[in-house]
């Protein structure tokens, strides 16, 4: 299985998702720039943290517009996995690919620390190592976090089991305490909370690392490869 991490102007957890890719799972993966205009070589995209463009006009307003990013649009027609991680997720809202978007935090502060996750829907290429109900620590960092949608967006999110993390404690005012929701087929999701700064223990956490080899396992189980080591 093959990974990239886009990389756009600004962004700043490239190298958090590359080593966590790398420490986690010992797959291939490489950094791809924003220019890019051919991701047919891969089968799962992060598109992780950071301010891209500074965060001009609003945060992933200017990153979807990229050339890349019609790149990853055919990647999630074809039933590639896409994870859009805090930035990531505002851009995947932005360019259309997951529903809602992300406002200011409601507090007006940019907020920095751990959170406790809910799992609300464990049957996604992305959380099928976890328990459904289960509760996980992982790590927030960011000022627009705040999920919104309306409320027929909201009713058809959870129609159709697309909210896949809650917040225990919501830190930013989000709509239903959501931190992380997917697209209807499953292949896409976009959370504010950072899985891949909690994926060692000496992070603090590893509850993030489930994430990685739950991608990877289902990727396996699709073209029938080898099991995980």
């Amino acid at each position: 299985m093959k990974f990239a991490v886009l990389v756009f102007p600004g962004s700043n957890c490239d190298i958090d998702c590359y080593k966590a890719v790398e420490d986690t799972l010992g797959e291939p993966v490489e950094y791809v720039w924003h220019t890019a205009t051919d991701l047919s070589a891969f089968d799962c995209i992060l598109v992780p943290g950071g301010f891209s463009y500074g965060d001009y006009l609003r945060c992933g307003a200017i990153s979807q517009f990229a050339p890349v990013m019609a790149e990853v649009a055919k990647a999630v027609e074809q039933g590639k996995f896409v994870l859009g991680i805090c930035n990531g997720f505002q851009i995947l809202t932005e360019a259309g690919l997951l529903p809602g978007a992300l406002l200011r935090n409601s507090s007006m502060k940019f907020r920095c620390h751990d959170t406790v996750l809910k799992v609300v829907n464990n049957e996604t290429p992305f959380t099928i190592d976890y328990a459904k109900g289960e509760e996980i620590v992982i790590p927030i960092a960011h000022g627009e976090g705040n999920y919104y949608c309306d409320e027929a967006t909201l009713a058809e999110l959870k129609a159709n089991n697309q909210i896949v993390f809650t917040y225990s404690d919501n830190p930013n005012g989000s709509v239903a305490d959501i931190a992380g929701i997917s697209n209807v087929q499953g292949n896409v999701v976009g959370m504010m909370p950072h899985p891949e700064r909690a994926a060692n223990l000496l992070l603090g956490s590893e509850d993030g690392k489930r994430m990685f080899t739950s991608i990877l396992k289902t990727w396996r189980d699709r073209y029938d490869a080898a099991s995980i080591r």
